[in-house]
């Protein structure tokens, strides 16, 4: 019994993205329940909060007489923290530092020759909120990809909001990246509510400028209704993988590759794209064989059975135009001179070249940041960076001659679209400055 659905793309044949069976970020069930959610926390606050964190999380409201995490509360759980993590954290934190770091912009403005001084003037947001997910699984590697370039940019308030645990504590890494990756407030909430509380702010909670990290289909829906009155990094969906392959890879390690992300979610997408039905099979073999010592077996079996496809493609030019269609989250080219064909790639977040280069080591301390755009938006999206926690103004100062030397097409663009003072305002300036010549 196969794994993965399987398709054949016949040479010259378009790939169609109906193939991948796609899901949106959100339902409508999440959608309705978000909604209510969001105005509820924008009507009553920390009053709903306290109530959706007792019905959501199970913590007990009289566990939480704030949200906020204290200082020491940091501190002690600091000290149960396994060595090897927090190094692992700080080895992350400062590739991730440093790539982010390369991408820091200055303003820029420049004179023309009659003058005028036009230019781009960048500073930082004054605040960003951070959603941490919890849930299945617990990740710190969120915090510092989202905070650092943050603080990269010069963000002075970071706030980072992480669904509590029963007996209403946090956990311990995540603790630990937020205080190296330069948070400020750390709120024990989750959930749609944390969005509207980051969005609209409570009693306890001040709001944000931009809100950004992932989360379950509440916290993606509650990101959308609050989008244009707060900034958000995007609407991300279920996470994806599609791996390139040719009878040449380890088709063990191609297995285990597509199941590093199913076992994400079972709505997780996993796209194997190759050249022969029987290195297909391999795969799929070797999949039922590390399946079996799994513990997230049930999650990953299920993400590759409903979510999983293995195209199998003519030629290299055909496998190409899929991967491009698909445009998919994280790209692995398990090819010979992969970087060869970088050229040829137009659409995915991230791109992982050669067998040396599985994805996990992207979601963790390679540097560029893990925050990518699913469902195919990478036709048109980027992966977070610090150009998300920054704002540009444009700055434009004329002088006389510089008006009287764009002033007319001014007044003929402004008279062909009906804007009568637009007109007015450039012509009583040139009007001044032909009698001051006089």
């Amino acid at each position: 019994m196969s794994v993965m659905r399987r398709i054949n793309v016949a040479p010259g044949q378009v790939f169609k993205t109906e193939y991948l069976n796609r899901l949106g970020a959100f339902n409508a069930d999440a959608l309705t329940a978000a909604t209510a959610i969001v105005a509820d926390v924008r009507e009553r606050g920390d009053e709903a909060l306290h109530e959706y964190t007792e019905k959501f999380d199970g913590v007990d409201a009289a566990r939480l007489n704030t949200f906020r995490v204290s200082d020491e509360a940091v501190d002690a759980a600091l000290e149960t923290l396994d060595g090897k993590v927090a190094a692992a954290l700080e080895r992350a934190a400062t590739q991730i530092r440093d790539f982010h770091t390369r991408q820091l912009q200055q303003s820029w403005f420049y004179t023309r020759e009659d003058g005028a001084l036009v230019g781009s003037k960048v500073e930082p947001l004054e605040s960003v909120g951070i959603y941490v997910p919890g849930g299945r699984a617990l990740y710190p590697s969120s915090v510092l990809m989202n905070a650092i370039p943050a603080q990269v940019a010069g963000v002075k308030r970071i706030v980072c909001v992480t669904p509590p645990t029963k007996d209403g504590s946090l956990d311990a890494a995540i603790l630990f990246a937020c205080r190296i990756a330069g948070v400020s407030e750390i709120y024990s909430v989750g959930g749609a509510q944390a969005i509207a509380a980051l969005a609209y702010g409570t009693q306890s909670i001040a709001p944000v400028a931009k809100i950004t990290g992932p989360g379950n289909a509440y916290v993606a829906a509650a990101k959308k209704i609050v989008s244009g009155d707060v900034g958000i990094d995007m609407v991300a969906g279920p996470s994806e993988v599609c791996v390139v392959a040719d009878a040449t890879a380890d088709a063990r390690l191609v297995a285990i590759d597509l199941m590093a992300q199913a076992e994400h979610d079972p709505l997780a997408s996993c796209y194997l794209v190759t050249f022969e039905s029987a290195f297909a099979d391999a795969v799929e073999a070797a999949i039922e064989g590390e399946l079996a010592a799994s513990p997230r077996a049930e999650i990953t079996r299920a993400s590759l059975t409903n979510q999983g496809l293995i195209i199998v493609c003519p030629d290299l030019e055909t496998a190409l135009n899929a991967v491009n269609a698909i445009a998919p989250e994280h790209l692995e080219l398990y090819l010979d001179q992969a970087m060869d064909l970088l050229g040829s790639i137009s659409n995915a977040g991230a791109i992982f070249l050669g067998a040396w280069t599985p994805e996990a080591v992207g979601d963790y301390v390679a540097g560029p940041n893990h925050t990518l755009p699913t469902g195919g938006t990478a036709r048109f999206s980027s992966p977070l960076s610090v150009d998300d926690f920054v704002k540009k103004t444009s700055v434009i100062r004329y002088g006389a001659q510089a008006l009287k030397n764009d002033g007319e097409a001014v007044i003929a663009l402004a008279d062909y679209e009906g804007l009568w003072a637009h007109a007015r305002s450039v012509e009583y300036r040139l009007e001044k400055a032909k009698a001051a010549d006089e």
